[in-house]
């Protein structure tokens, strides 16, 4: 079976390179899905908006909206059980509540238009009447009654709100089919072996994957977006408690990411060896920076009665830098810096020495005239950073003549010499990418070859050109080129002529080594015995010999 599932993960179907251009690479449609008008009304509004088999239709799009609203209403539920925040703006929450409402009824009603479509239902006696009943229409509908029963039933219904909870269970719209997928691509595959697919890319993650890691990503937001405004003494005041259930949550799921990680991390060729292998996991960039993201909460918990730990709590912005694990950018300029690490090291000794020897002028020259700002050297240096940067804050400046004298003399300095590392990076940062571009190109001419791209190519292709910021028209370019390399290197005589004209810049060629090999016949060949033998066995036409007297008088004027 794993030999089987190894089969499934890794397609062997060729596409031919004639019939792929940046687009399709990119998994991009050229005009759009392929969907009839002329079929009927009902069967073309399902394939534009539900149908799941056409790429490229809404159909993902609106699962995305319809699962960003249900997080919203989500938290709008939270905040309407604080008073401070609800009865200022009740009005406003009604409203988004009727909005949210209009929006599940309006995408339960083309659910049950569209059902005699949709591959579950269709075969069914009564398609509406089996979706009325199937578990997914019956959350759609739970997850609006009670609006419309406090909206038309004269009693007090604010117990009901509760079950406005119910609306975050049309998730598993999304996230039930990616489990089946998930399960069925991990069948008879080990507990750590299916943990290391959810939280680390590989083949067998498929789209649960994607969701778990959109998953921490929205928690990692929310969670810096908590500590923002719980910097806010006046919000933080009214809902002190929901920012530490919150901030127990995110805790949580942070918590148990992390620990998910370090068990499944062996998976990987590069943390084999148990012990050994989870270290050097832990020791990670990515492995550190969600330690940092848990360790202020924990610290606190256990120290927090013999030390004054709350400052720790600024440090829950680091949780922030958890999403680097998921921008490709950040991985470029990591590699920029250890390359270019000896000249920027050397540069930032250049700026040190210039920070302490401006820090130490201006003690020397201001001391006497400002003892309260210039009192020493080193908090002079601040006055020296902020000067060599060309900030100028203004709140400490040279009042004597050489003071200001020098530090015209060192800001101007300062604009070259800390301007240094900015160049570098900003160089380094293009020329990697410029490098990075050149290896796609030589293996995408590697993978051309043979004339055809199989589909784990593509994909590579596809994930380079995306992590690279490739554009279409970029890539258009680079497949041509390419193709024209590969052709150039090849025998034309084993060309098919129909792929030689399809490309005039090819055609060109083609036909300018004809020339020329018509050149060297006329070189090479008898003229007289030429023109005879064409005569007598009649085998060129009037117009084909005078073309060949032609070329021939070119060569003997020549």
């Amino acid at each position: 079976m794993a030999q089987d599932l190894d089969q499934n993960v890794t397609p062997h179907k060729l596409i031919d390179i004639e019939s792929i251009d940046a687009k399709a690479l990119l998994g991009l449609e050229e005009s759009g899905p392929a969907i009839s008008s002329d079929q009927p009304f009902r069967k073309w509004l399902y394939d534009w908006t539900l149908n799941p088999n056409i790429p490229g239709n809404f159909q993902k799009s609106l699962d995305s909206w319809i699962g960003i609203l249900i997080v919203v209403n989500l938290f709008a539920l939270v905040l309407e059980h604080v008073p401070a925040l609800f009865v200022p703006y009740e009005r406003l929450f009604h409203y988004f509540d009727i909005f949210s409402v209009t929006v599940f009824v309006i995408e339960y009603l083309l659910r049950f238009y569209l059902a005699p479509e949709d591959e579950e239902f269709q075969r069914k006696a009564m398609p509406r009447v089996a979706y009325i009943f199937s578990p997914f229409a019956i959350i759609d509908f739970l997850a609006v009654a009670p609006f419309f029963l406090q909206a038309f039933i004269p009693i007090d219904l604010r117990a009901l709100r509760f079950l406005r909870l119910l609306r975050i269970l049309k998730l598993f719209r999304i996230v039930i089919p990616a489990i089946k997928e998930f399960a069925e691509l991990n069948r008879e595959r080990t507990f750590r072996q299916k943990i290391h697919a959810m939280v680390f890319e590989s083949p067998y993650g498929g789209k649960f994957q994607g969701i778990f890691e959109t998953f921490i990503g929205i928690w990692v937001i929310i969670s810096v977006f908590a500590v923002v405004l719980e910097s806010i003494h006046s919000v933080s005041y009214l809902i002190n408690l929901e920012f530490v259930i919150l901030d127990t949550i995110a805790v949580a799921i942070f918590t148990i990411e992390y620990l998910m990680r370090l068990y499944s991390c062996v998976e990987e060729p590069r943390f084999r060896h148990g012990f050994l292998g989870r270290f050097k996991q832990a020791r990670s960039a990515a492995t550190f920076i969600d330690l940092l993201a848990i360790l202020p909460f924990f610290l606190e918990v256990l120290l927090g009665s013999i030390l004054d730990l709350r400052f720790l709590r600024t440090f829950r912005l680091a949780r922030l830098l958890k999403l680097t694990r998921y921008n490709d950018s950040t991985k470029i300029l990591t590699t920029v810096i250890a390359r270019e690490w000896p000249v920027i090291s050397a540069s930032a000794f250049i700026m040190i020495l210039m920070v302490i020897m401006t820090a130490s002028l201006g003690y020397v020259f201001e001391h006497e005239a400002q003892p309260e700002k210039f009192d020493n050297i080193p908090n002079s240096v601040y006055w020296a950073v902020i000067t060599l940067a060309s900030v100028g804050y203004g709140d400490i400046s040279p009042v004597t003549a050489v003071g200001r004298f020098m530090t015209v003399v060192m800001a101007l300095l300062g604009i070259g010499i800390f301007a240094i590392p900015a160049a570098l990076l900003a160089s380094a940062f293009g020329d990697q990418l410029h490098k990075e571009r050149e290896m796609l190109k030589n293996n995408l001419r590697q993978m051309m070859k043979d004339g055809h791209l199989d589909e784990t190519e593509i994909e590579t292709l596809r994930s380079e050109a995306k992590r690279l910021h490739i554009t279409i028209e970029e890539l258009n370019t680079l497949l041509e080129n390419v193709h024209i390399e590969r052709i150039n290197n090849q025998n034309n005589s084993k060309i098919p002529l129909h792929v030689i004209a399809e490309r005039p810049a090819q055609a060109i060629e083609h036909y300018k080594n004809l020339l020329g090999q018509i050149h060297q016949l006329a070189l090479l060949t008898d003229a007289a015995k030429f023109e005879a033998e064409a005569r007598e066995s009649d085998r060129l036409t009037a117009t084909e010999l005078a073309l060949w007297q032609q070329i021939l008088a070119r060569k003997n004027s020549s």
